[in-house]
């Protein structure tokens, strides 16, 4: 068993513990330490096997820990690619969200953006998922129709961008690791034996996964818009209205950072699964009443 595999079964916790871990896993200087780093963080776990004691005391292992979760892949403990760590999402993500939400005049410009941010994250989700096995359409529609009331407006430029991108994120997940569907993911014990490869492990890794995605994107597109909304309202706005684009960069932005360890928190990293609820080959193959699998990101 790799080791960010036994690590992620130990924190085992609540939504809320969950969401701290990750806020410590998402710090961006992770991104800077080199492959030879981490792989000695990886033996330092695989030699010392930690305690959860030594593992909240002991500087030297909560470093490794650390540095391990957030570029170690738990099925293969090969390190990911910078850009598809989870520390890198937010700077890399975010850039490619705003350029979709931009007010575009032209199709070009909007499917450019729409491509970027679907290539990178359909890389992300490849580059994340187990391993043993838009906005286009509403802006679309305003120009190819000539919807230019401001009701009409208002729905297709605000209000159906954020279930139609929020969507289009869970399909890329579903889409992009759709061979754990159809040729399953391997389950483990308590102990980390492995027990046998399930397809119902892996539908349920890849639907818990795409809504976390969705959660994520929806959120980060809807509360910004909202808050805009607000804002032009204000006295402030209608006298300086530039501000307005600098204000919606900062919100989707943090709101984007904020919202990465919660959508990432929703589900834990090693899933479980009861026992019914599996192939029949596998209930004859374990007393377990729960099983273990990689989730993934």
């Amino acid at each position: 068993m790799e080791p960010s595999v036994n690590q992620w079964r130990r924190h085992e916790q609540s939504f809320l513990c969950r969401i701290l871990q990750w806020l410590d896993i998402l710090d961006p200087t992770t991104l800077l330490a080199s492959d030879q780093e981490i792989k000695n963080a990886q033996t330092l776990l695989q030699n010392s096997q930690p305690s959860l004691e030594e593992q909240v005391k002991d500087e030297k292992i909560k470093g490794a820990l650390k540095l391990t979760l957030s570029s170690v892949h738990p099925d293969t403990g090969s390190v990911l690619p910078t850009v598809f760590r989870a520390s890198a999402f937010t700077p890399l993500a975010a850039p490619l969200i705003l350029g979709m939400l931009l007010p575009h005049k032209r199709m070009k410009p909007a499917l450019f953006w729409q491509f970027l941010f679907q290539s990178y994250s359909a890389g992300y989700n490849l580059a994340n998922g187990n391993k043993t096995a838009g906005k286009i359409f509403p802006q679309f529609m305003v120009y190819r129709y000539g919807l230019n009331s401001p009701a009409m407006r208002t729905l297709f430029t605000k209000v159906l961008p954020v279930p139609f991108l929020a969507i289009a994120s869970a399909v890329n997940v579903a889409a992009v690791r759709g061979s754990e569907f159809a040729k399953g993911i391997e389950l483990t014990d308590k102990n980390g034996n492995v027990v046998g490869v399930s397809q119902a492990a892996g539908t349920k890794a890849v639907k818990d996964t795409a809504v976390s995605r969705a959660v994520l994107i929806g959120t980060t597109v809807a509360a910004p818009n909202m808050i805009v909304s607000y804002l032009q309202r204000t006295n402030f706005i209608r006298r300086f209205p530039f501000a307005l684009a600098s204000s919606r960069l900062v919100m989707t932005s943090l709101i984007l950072g904020l919202m990465i360890p919660v959508s990432f928190s929703l589900y834990p990293q090693m899933g479980k699964i009861n026992r019914s609820k599996l192939e029949p080959s596998i209930q004859s193959s374990t007393t377990e009443d729960e099983l273990y699998y990689n989730r993934g990101l």
